[in-house]
């Protein structure tokens, strides 16, 4: 604490005083002036913006036409920006495509939206991104080794990422800001802190990754991209690529940190491992790393924790408790007494990992606990964010601060203490108070000494004390200001304003039952004007005792449930709220910049969500979702007298303090119909001995050597990976093995490697032998099954099948690990039987992408799957019927369908999930969810803990007809019992339309699917 006051002395008297302020160099880099930046913040078009973004990836929602209601909650919480990985894997299934055009492969909407709803875009290109993704976004087709090993000036890595990189930079170019769209910076690369050989300290540069960063920065540029590049450390540690470090020609224009003080998984042992002891709400020191890393810079947290994923094995439902309101205003709040003026939350909004998109370390959910919910709903955490994001929105002064001490020397409670910054050019001022002890959780009440234009004072100086309660933190302001108004100090906080008719209209919370103060210049009296909830209002009109700043009013209140509003003599219009009704309090804007300027926002209060606003002449034009009946107010210009919400009028009467108030319509009543009957069909015939394994779907597995730089046990090499001739080689998901021999083999040893809670089973001609039924730290088994001499044929040849299910490639450098049998070797006298062939079948059509609406990642190796019984359309009349049970004996695969049809009325926005549950005596089975073709869910009760499912509007259809399919794997004789259901998550009433005609996003069966038989 001592160093960091005493650095803190030291550059408050170099830099600190209103002369020096401006004298930081802002950077262009020769550029353009349309995006600067400095040691303060960005500067976009010469205006400062506090950049507040929430991460999400559209490949995790695959539905075009959803993607608004995404940006759209972005938006009204506050947020002035997004950022985006593109996932290259996504968009290049093979080594000679690049597919930005089909379905929701076409990012370009996006990038127009952001320009319509006003936000600015942080793009993400990779050409790796980690993001928990399969193989870290790489094309699975660079993880055979060909390629080398990945991330570095290799000229056959380099021939791999141009042609994808080369386009998304040409897309980007023509929707940056300085080309008139709304993105601002362009990330190379993600989390590469590989610069140096050896310590930072030493800059000895690492050549290959030196060399490939460059070839990355002149690719974008040549191709038009003349926005900041930049790139984000994994850790405090790495120090790679800024210019304020080194003088490489490889660093970057901006670089931001990454960094989770919080377990960035729901299984808190990993953290404990990694990090030394994990204690819960310890927050992080930033503000020396920036000053020492990169002085001229902005203090950016290029991923700042939104939440946690949740691990194979980890808790249902994700663990929203560790990480949710509570994170959210705590740590938030932290990051503004650090000085950080840039901040991506990764994530706003996780999404689901449909298909085989998700790598070993996380199951189908993306939830992430994240704000937005993966089944899109919004709750406390989003609420509870929309408390800062606002604020920071509006707290232009924000942007230009100097920290001007930290410690406990400003509260009357050793237990409370403070980060105070402060702008050197209007003195406007934020102290961040939480806890001494972060971790700490107590109810502390205390006064806050401060400095303000009337002097110093200890704040409340009238009413109760200020108070915080468990993890809370609290930013008190003085000499803020709003509006030509300004703020000598409040106690409540600041939630944001509008200035209507030239008057700001000011909005402070407390949370509920607590106290605040605050003091407005120039007042001398004011009065209540509604009082919901308020008790112990006091007014105290003073004077500056040196008469030089002229008078000020103090008003003292105790907030309780609702909205109190308090007018002042100069018109000033004060609401105080307590934290439920700031939840649902709004200010959306009535144009598209981004930074929405005071005078071009209204506010509004009562409604689930406020998505949009606009003016024509009288009446204003709301859009957004009511959640109940509900009452709602709008503070708007005197000259709007109707109200339209959702192109419907409301009834409106006006109050005595100049609002309009309506009532919001009851959402609809919706039922969903029940799922059944079912129909099934053997899904496993390669088991048999004499399955033909001849058709287009089989490959003969039979080289002897591999670029893998993982040495096989036995031979011939059987990685998936490597099969067959480009472009259907196999990569993702279920594969099916068959092994030929003759003789008298007595057992098989089998090393088998599928990632983190891959699971395996094994038939010798046609007979069950025993399965790796998967552990969810485990990627690679061993197993030695004994043959029973009574299923060994000494007049054919014996057939060993093995189903290889495939959790995806593991990140970084683990994305080479090979998926497949590492050792197959046959148990006889003196070793002398061995395998004459093998042959494996996997994702029908491999590379080729036979169906690229969906893309590769979405169906694997299962005869379902290759048959194409999973996709609308496919004629199922000769199938077995079985009610509703989906329930079988014997260790072996079935697939099970049925239609279930859907009408869901206008005007309402409805989340729909599926529930999976064993209902059967055991758990060692596999599932896999099909909806309209696309698989939604992996359901592993042996392992895992998931069990629902949220399956968007568009990838189900919500007029019409929708398949329903189950994939369903036995791993023991016991067989399996697996129950399918679907729930409503909420019923809104909204202005988003969910019956939006998507029938191209779901394509339906086709005869070519009869060859990969």
């Amino acid at each position: 604490m001592a160093r960091l006051l005493t650095k803190i002395l030291v550059y408050f008297l170099l830099f600190a005083s209103p002369l020096l302020a401006n004298q930081w160099p802002l950077h262009n880099d020769s550029l353009n002036d349309v995006v600067q930046w400095d040691h303060y913040s960005f500067e976009l078009n010469g205006q400062r913006l506090f950049v507040f973004a929430g991460e999400w990836h559209y490949w995790r929602i695959p539905v075009p036409e959803l993607w608004i209601d995404i940006l759209e909650k972005i938006k009204a919480a506050g947020f002035t920006a997004f950022a985006m990985y593109v996932n290259w894997a996504y968009h290049a299934p093979n080594n000679h495509t690049v597919d930005f055009s089909t379905g929701a492969h076409d990012i370009t909407p996006i990038l127009e939206m952001a320009k319509e709803v006003g936000l600015y875009v942080l793009l993400r290109p990779g050409p790796y991104i980690n993001a928990e993704t399969n193989a870290g976004g790489f094309p699975l087709w660079v993880t055979t080794g060909e390629y080398g090993s990945l991330r570095n000036n290799d000229s056959r890595y380099t021939a791999a990422w141009e042609p994808y990189f080369t386009k998304i930079s040409e897309i980007t170019s023509k929707y940056q800001i300085s080309s008139g769209g709304n993105v601002i910076t362009y990330q190379i690369e993600n989390e590469f802190g590989d610069q140096w050989t050896g310590s930072p300290s030493l800059r000895v540069e690492y050549e290959p990754a030196a060399k490939y960063m460059e070839l990355l920065e002149a690719n974008a540029r040549q191709n038009g991209v003349d926005i900041p590049l930049i790139a984000n450390e994994p850790n405090v540690r790495a120090i790679s690529w800024g210019k304020d470090w080194s003088n490489s020609s490889a660093n970057v224009d901006v670089v931001g940190l990454d960094s989770y003080p919080s377990c960035w998984s729901c299984d808190l042992s990993v953290c404990t491992g990694t990090n030394g002891e994990y204690i819960a709400y310890e927050v992080v020191d930033y503000y020396d790393y920036f000053q020492e890393t990169q002085p001229t810079m902005p203090s950016f947290l290029a991923e700042f924790q939104g939440g946690s994923y949740n691990p194979w094995g980890g808790p249902a439902g994700g663990c929203p408790g560790d990480i949710g309101p509570d994170f959210a205003n705590l740590f938030y709040r932290w990051n503004i007494g650090q000085r950080v003026t840039a901040i991506n939350l990764y994530m706003i909004f996780g999404g689901t990992n449909w298909g085989a998109i998700a790598t070993p370390v996380v199951a189908t959910s993306y939830d992430y606990s994240s704000p937005i919910s993966e089944n899109r709903t919004i709750g406390a955490k989003y609420y509870e964010t929309k408390l800062l994001t606002m604020f920071t929105r509006a707290a232009k002064d924000l942007t230009v601060t100097d920290l001007v001490g930290n410690g406990t020397q400003y509260s009357t409670n050793s237990a409370v203490q403070a980060y105070v910054i402060k702008n050197p050019n209007t003195n406007g001022t934020f102290y961040v108070t939480l806890h001494t002890n972060s971790s700490s959780s107590t109810d502390e009440t205390f006064q806050l000494r401060v400095q303000t234009s009337f002097g110093a004072l200890s704040v409340p100086r009238y009413g109760n004390s200020i108070q915080l309660n468990g993890h809370q933190s609290k930013i008190i302001v003085t000499d803020f200001q709003f509006g030509s108004h300004k703020l000598l100090y409040s106690t409540a906080e600041v939630l944001t304003y509008a200035v209507l008719d030239g008057i700001p209209t000011l909005a402070l919370w407390v949370p509920t039952g607590e106290s605040g103060e605050f003091s407005v210049l120039g007042g001398k009296w004011a009065s209540v004007q509604r009082c919901e909830g308020c008790s112990g209002v006091g007014f105290y009109p003073g004077q500056d005792s040196s008469n030089q700043t002229g008078s000020e009013l103090t008003v003292s209140f105790t907030q309780g449930q609702g909205m109190s509003v308090i007018e002042l003599d100069t018109g000033v219009r004060v609401l105080l709220l307590d934290r439920e009704s700031a939840y649902y309090f709004w200010a959306p804007a009535l144009n598209t910049d981004p930074s929405v300027p005071a005078d071009q926002s209204v506010l509004i209060q009562g409604p689930h969500l406020v998505r949009s606003a606009k003016i024509d002449g009288s009446t204003i034009h709301l859009k957004g979702d009511s959640a109940q009946a509900s009452p709602i107010e709008v503070f708007a210009s005197k000259q709007v007298q109707v109200i339209f919400w959702n192109d419907k009028e409301l009834k409106t009467s006006k109050t005595s303090y100049g609002s309009l108030q309506a009532s919001l319509p009851q959402p609809p009543t919706i039922k969903l119909p029940s799922l059944g009957p079912w129909k099934y069909n053997d899904s496993l015939p390669e088991k048999a001995q004499d399955y033909k394994d001849t058709s287009a779907a089989w490959i003969s597995a039979d080289h002897l050597n591999t670029s893998n730089p993982t040495v096989p046990t036995t031979y011939p090499v059987l990685y998936a990976d490597e099969y067959g001739d480009p472009p259907e080689c196999f990569h993702n998901s279920i594969r099916i093995w068959r092994g030929y021999f003759t003789g008298n083999a007595t057992g098989v040893i089998l090393s088998v490697q599928g990632g983190d809670a891959f699971g395996f089973s094994v038939w010798l001609n046609g007979q069950f032998l025993d399965s790796y039924l998967g552990d969810a730290s485990v990627e690679q088994s061993n197993l030695t099954l004994p043959f029973d001499v009574s299923h060994i044929s000494t007049s054919s040849e014996n057939v060993l099948v093995v189903v290889h299910d495939d959790t995806g490639h593991d990140e970084t450098t683990g994305a080479l690990n090979p998926r497949g049998i590492l050792q197959a070797t046959l148990v006889s006298e003196n070793g002398s039987v061995k395998f004459s062939q093998w042959r494996v079948a996997g994702t029908a059509g491999g590379e080729t992408n036979i169906d690229s609406t969906r893309g590769p990642y979405n169906e694997g190796g299962l005869y379902a799957e290759r048959m194409g019984w999973h996709l609308p359309g496919f004629k199922d009349d000769s199938w077995s019927g079985t009610g509703s049970q989906l329930n079988f004996t014997a260790a072996d695969i079935k697939f099970y369908r049925t239609n279930a049809p859907l009408k869901i009325p206008e005007g309402a926005d409805v989340s729909i999930s599926f529930e999976l549950s064993a209902c059967g005596t055991t758990d060692a089975f596999r599932a896999q969810l099909f909806v309209n073709g696309y698989q939604m869910g992996r359901f592993n009760p042996y392992i895992g803990n998931q069990i629902e499912f949220p399956v968007p509007p568009g990838i189900l259809d919500y007029t019409g007809d929708n398949t329903i399919g189950l994939s369903l794997w036995a791993q023991t004789e016991s067989g399996a019992c697996a129950s399918v259901d679907w729930k409503i998550n909420y019923v809104l009433e909204s202005s988003l339309d969910v019956t939006f005609d998507a029938e191209y996003l779901r394509p339906g069966w086709t005869s070519e699917r009869l060859q990969y038989s």
